[in-house]
């Protein structure tokens, strides 16, 4: 595909909206990304015809129902990566009717709302970035492996021996072709949108945000991507890799 035609893919708006909420790593139908992004159903199949003719999304059919993911973690990535080029959105004001306004001199919309205030401020917290951890968890987990030699960036980063065995201690197995040609790589930085700063991302991090899934380390808000970290993750994040999380 043609840089031009990736880029008028998501310069439409409702299409943006459709791949940035499948960051969240699952498989959505048509009717919730319709309701989601504000569209007619007709209009939703219309674009997701598109997205998934140009390569960004795959399609699953259950029956009569219509499923669509992203097509792959190289996707979410570039989702990602171009969030990260958006102007960061700056302090809100929410008006006495709950109405979120438009943050200062920065030239980015605001919220629309306070639900919607509320949503983004939990995203920064802590969410998911398709497989992985992302937000201001991601980051201090990122920095936490680093110190403790589990990854390094010296020649690109990479998992260690002590990364590999801290993953055997934690019963946490990487996948049979983990780390060979073609493969998904083991390790990649991926700079976050809402931080500014990289989180880790690649087949370890996948392997430490459904590890934290799966242990009730953190739990899903809703349905979106924001996690919250529940206190047997706090201790386990304070006795694996040193990790003190701030107050809310």
């Amino acid at each position: 595909m043609s840089l031009a035609r990736l880029a008028a893919l998501l310069a439409d708006p409702t299409r943006a909206a459709f791949c940035t909420a499948l960051l969240d790593g699952r498989a959505w139908t048509a009717g919730e990304l319709a309701r989601h992004a504000g569209v007619a159903p007709s209009t939703a199949s219309e674009h997701l015809s598109r997205l998934i003719d140009g390569g960004l999304l795959a399609e699953e059919r259950q029956g009569r129902h219509r499923y669509v993911r992203l097509a792959g973690p190289e996707v979410a990535t570039l989702i990602e990566d171009l969030s990260a080029f958006t102007p960061p959105a700056g302090p809100t004001a929410v008006t006495p009717g709950g109405a979120a306004a438009g943050p200062a001199n920065t030239g980015a919309p605001g919220p629309r709302s306070l639900r919607e205030s509320t949503r983004l401020s939990a995203e920064a917290r802590a969410r998911t970035c398709y497989d992985h951890l992302a937000g201001r968890l991601g980051v201090t987990v990122g920095d936490a492996v680093l110190a403790r030699g589990l990854v390094t960036e010296e020649d690109g980063p990479a998992l260690t021996a002590r990364g590999r065995a801290w993953l055997a201690e934690l019963g946490a197995e990487l996948p049979p072709r983990a780390g060979r040609p073609g493969a998904r790589p083991l390790v990649r930085t991926c700079l976050d949108w809402t931080e500014r700063r990289n989180h880790l991302g690649g087949t370890f991090g996948a392997l430490l945000c459904r590890t934290a899934l799966d242990r009730a380390w953190v739990e899903r808000i809703g349905s979106g991507r924001a996690l919250r970290v529940t206190p047997d993750g706090e201790r386990a994040l304070r006795e694996l890799l040193g990790v003190e999380l701030l107050p809310a």
